[in-house]
């Protein structure tokens, strides 16, 4: 690859990434581009992208190829090695050459030279304090990743963490849109509730209200239930 074209395939990448922090994005297809870019981008033969789950377990949320998949599937299984290191740690673990690890990854090294890695990047999914998963690159060839090409994926890797961060906080707020919607909704309830007992029972809304919020509490049942087996019959008070 030229150095021209690398570098507008570099910065289609970032804008890529980028965009997603404004636009309506799938995170799963934001990630598996970043993944599929750093083949050509770092002379990767494989990259993967390991998350941690609200579990708080490592997951491979995207993968170039089976062959990077299964070793970090392998990886987990031993529950060690650079990409979990670097998940976990929040610090990048490059490695040279994989018999550089074998004494303290064993398995890992095993799977890796099985698979045909000579060596591994792997970068924190990092912002401040938190550390959300790991980019991870493999290579066919032993050697380092140049300074360029180490600078250019961990700023990858940070505006990907951005975009992981984003979407977590779209979802949040749609759990809480959602919620609210919920409790506005049985607030309805209970209102009409408390007005049809007014009615029936020739009573103020005060006293209509405490009748149904001893009910509720009485038979630890929520209020807005309550409300509407009131209103559709089911329920006298």
């Amino acid at each position: 690859m030229t150095a021209l074209t690398r570098e507008h395939q570099l910065l289609g990448t970032f804008v890529t990434l980028a965009d997603s922090l404004v636009d309506d994005f799938d995170i799963v297809d934001v990630l598996q581009r970043l993944v599929d870019d750093c083949i050509s981008l770092f002379d990767a033969s494989a990259a993967g992208i390991l998350l941690l789950s609200p579990s708080n377990r490592l997951e491979v949320i995207a993968s170039t190829s089976e062959r990077s998949e299964l070793v970090e599937l392998m990886q987990l299984r031993v529950g060690a090695g650079p990409c979990v290191e670097a998940a976990t740690g929040g610090e990048v673990v490059s490695v040279d050459d994989i018999d550089q690890i074998a004494h303290r990854w064993p398995a890992f090294a095993t799977d890796a030279r099985a698979s045909g890695f000579s060596s591994i990047h792997a970068i924190p999914l990092r912002l401040r304090d938190s550390t959300l998963g790991s980019l991870n690159l493999f290579r066919d060839e032993a050697g380092a990743l140049n300074a360029a090409d180490a600078a250019a994926a961990q700023a990858l890797a940070d505006i990907a963490t951005i975009s992981i961060l984003q979407q977590r906080l779209v979802e949040e707020s749609e759990v809480a849109q959602a919620q609210l919607q919920r409790a506005l909704d049985s607030r309805v309830v209970i209102e009409q509730a408390k007005g049809y007992l007014a009615q029936m029972r020739d009573i103020d809304m005060d006293e209509a209200f405490a009748r149904i919020r001893s009910h509720a509490r009485s038979t630890q049942t929520r209020i807005g239930v309550v409300a509407r087996d009131v209103i559709d019959g089911r329920l006298s008070l």
